[in-house]
């Protein structure tokens, strides 16, 4: 089974339909890349005629099945339905010749400036002078626009970054803050660290401040034999009575040099 199209030139179809908006060789062109046509007739009658469908050993016919007035007649197609050959299509909504030049025709303005803008001229495309600066000056307005549409993306970025920053280095702060804190109270806290060491060396001091008790049963220096020793005198009180007379006193001192002779 082979699919064989048939295409009308641009003559017919200005004649009997209107004006294209592309050429018959673009016509051509599109049709030989579809995968599905096996061979592209061109320059086909806008009537199918018994002859150029034996010729082109066409069996059948295929088109949408809507009545298809044209060249004089109410159906084209008549006769091929009535001979059994035609074959139903359905169409693509919003896909036509005449979908695509209102699409167009109702963006124009759009499509005049895009062109403008890539380099087609005013004469290209038929747009009068002032049409061509009204074109043009809506152009620079775009540019503009989006120049700003661009400025305030980025000041949003930029104000996103920060305030993520703003952010971390907050709540880094916090962090940083109760580390010290608490490095604080453990060094100056009621129970710190700094309070330890305070006491300890106070009590330090004290103790090099406060005199050394001797031990009691400590050795006795040896005495030097050149040395006498000396006297032992006693500081108890003792309640002597005055001499009655001279010759008393000379006897007290006489006893205490005797004592003495004794001691030694």
């Amino acid at each position: 089974m082979r699919l064989p199209v048939s295409v009308c030139s641009d003559d017919l179809t200005h004649k009997f339909k209107g004006f294209t908006v592309m050429n018959e060789a673009e016509r051509y062109e599109a049709l030989r890349h579809c995968r599905y046509v096996d061979e592209v007739i061109r320059d086909a009658p806008w009537t199918l005629t018994p002859e150029f469908l034996e010729k082109h050993k066409i069996d059948f016919v295929a088109h949408d099945d809507i009545p298809y007035s044209s060249a004089g007649s109410d159906d084209v197609y008549k006769h091929i339905k009535e001979a059994g050959m035609f074959v139903p299509t359905q169409r693509t909504e919003g896909i036509s010749t005449s979908d695509i030049i209102t699409r167009i025709v109702r963006d124009y303005d759009v499509y005049a400036r895009r062109n403008l803008q890539r380099g087609y001229t005013a004469k290209e495309l038929n747009v009068s002078f002032i049409n061509e600066k009204k074109y043009r000056f809506q152009n620079q307005v775009d540019k503009m626009k989006e120049k700003v549409k661009n400025v305030e993306e980025r000041s949003k970025e930029f104000v996103n970054r920060v305030e993520e920053k703003s952010h971390d280095l907050i709540q880094k702060w916090e962090e940083k803050s109760r580390e010290f804190i608490g490095n604080f109270l453990e060094l100056f806290g009621p129970d710190g660290a700094w309070k330890q060491m305070f006491q300890e060396r106070s009590s330090r001091m004290l103790q090099a401040l406060s005199p050394k008790q001797s031990p009691v049963s400590s050795p006795t220096r040896s005495r030097s034999p050149s040395r006498s020793p000396s006297p032992t005198f006693s500081w108890l009180p003792v309640k002597t009575s005055p001499p009655s007379s001279p010759k008393a006193a000379s006897a007290s001192i006489s006893s205490l040099s005797e004592g003495d002779e004794d001691e030694k």
